[in-house]
């Protein structure tokens, strides 16, 4: 066991944290509230940070996903937002996996170099959200490619989107021998199909900028080479890139976590109430170490499960709990800062609210803490599936 930090590492902290100074609070209080950080994510497209998991042959960057994850926590840790762009750095790794020499020559080198964009991600329905078993927008055969017709609901990004990643089932659900046979992963150009009218994207309105929104499909043709791998084999596709999103998110709401401990713990020591500096009080102070701690302990479990996403080996569990702890952590962090700087928590200048917005999605998404701990009680400790 090494705890020391690669070389590599402490270089990406310093390029990330020198490139987010350029986008200060000020910069995400006028994107409120629904606004694009476009200048932002080109910045990261210009640098290739968002090409950090393609491989070099292709374009990209070569990295780790360990090293990845720092990308995006130290986004966050610097009061950025990597939720505006994080899918484009692993929605890819379907293709990268499973797709063809073609799919790879023809896409990858291309979402490197931030020409194309695959950011969105459509599996979730508004019946089928974590049960993907059973969703119901339809991938039928013809004699070109394929007709897809459907819903699909929280697609992130899809508005700053070329491409979609989508999940579509081509095999009825009464006809297969198991529930997660008969989906198909299939990618669809959707500037295409928003201009022949067949495809709607319309925008939610969330809790935070987050720039989700519900998509109909009402004929969308594709190619045959639109279908990534086999026919049938796209639950388990999407299932094989879930670790690394987790990872990857883990690594964000950790970087939240460190922003919410480190602002509060410098109000706390500026901030004079009854001739003393609040941090000395420890009613403040204990609330801002613990979560420091949590913070580090939830860092641990992240690298721990991109070192083994990294090795080839089987991950999901630590990858889910890395995302919990993260997660958990992260909001602890963020109700101890708020209350740290009171009523001034909840003025917009001084970041706090926002990053609370933020942050919270993380305790749900992309995948919720109870289905994480259901997922280890069954998997881990061998106790009777409870869904």
């Amino acid at each position: 066991m090494d705890f020391s930090t690669p070389p590599d590492q402490t270089e990406i902290r310093a390029a990330i944290r020198q490139l987010c100074a350029e986008f200060p609070g000020e910069y995400w209080r006028e994107l409120e509230p629904d606004r694009y950080p476009e200048a932002f994510v080109q910045r990261l497209t210009e640098n290739d940070w968002l090409g950090a998991l393609i491989p070099e042959q292709y374009g990209g960057s070569g990295l780790s996903l360990t090293a990845a994850s720092v990308i995006l926590e130290e986004i966050n840790a610097s009061g950025c937002n990597g939720a505006a762009c994080h899918a484009q750095m692993y929605t890819m790794g379907t293709v990268l996996r499973h797709g063809s020499e073609e799919q790879k020559r023809a896409l990858l080198p291309e979402i490197a170099a931030g020409r194309t964009r695959l950011q969105a991600f459509a599996v979730t329905e508004p019946d089928a959200g974590s049960d993907t078993t059973k969703i119901q927008t339809t991938a039928t055969r013809t004699a070109d490619g394929y007709r897809i017709d459907g819903q699909k609901i929280w697609t992130s990004r899809a508005q700053h989107s070329d491409l979609m990643l989508l999940l579509a089932r081509t095999t009825p659900l009464a006809q297969v021998e198991r529930k997660i046979d008969g989906l198909s992963t299939f990618v669809v150009d959707m500037r295409a199909a928003q201009a022949a009218g067949t495809m709607t994207v319309r925008p939610i309105k969330t809790l935070m900028n987050h720039g989700t929104t519900e998509i109909f499909f009402d004929g969308v043709e594709v190619p045959h080479d639109a279908l990534v791998g086999e026919e049938g084999k796209g639950f388990r596709y999407i299932l094989d890139g879930l670790n690394a999103e987790r990872v990857l998110v883990a690594a964000e709401a950790i970087g939240d976590g460190r922003w919410f401990v480190e602002k509060g713990a410098h109000y706390a020591s500026e901030r004079v109430v009854f001739g003393r500096p609040i941090g000395a009080n420890q009613g403040i102070q204990l609330p801002l170490a613990r979560a420091h701690a949590a913070i580090e302990a939830a860092s641990l479990m992240r690298f721990k499960a991109a070192w083994m996403f990294d090795q080839g080996l089987s991950c999901g569990p630590e990858a889910n709990m890395a995302k919990l702890l993260a997660a958990e952590a992260s909001w602890d962090a963020a109700n101890i800062c708020l209350d740290t700087h009171g009523g001034f928590g909840f003025a917009e200048e001084y970041d706090v609210e926002r990053k609370f917005r933020e942050t919270r999605l993380y305790k749900v998404a992309p995948v919720s803490a109870n289905l994480i701990l259901a997922y280890i009680g069954e998997h881990v400790l061998d106790m009777p599936r409870s869904y």
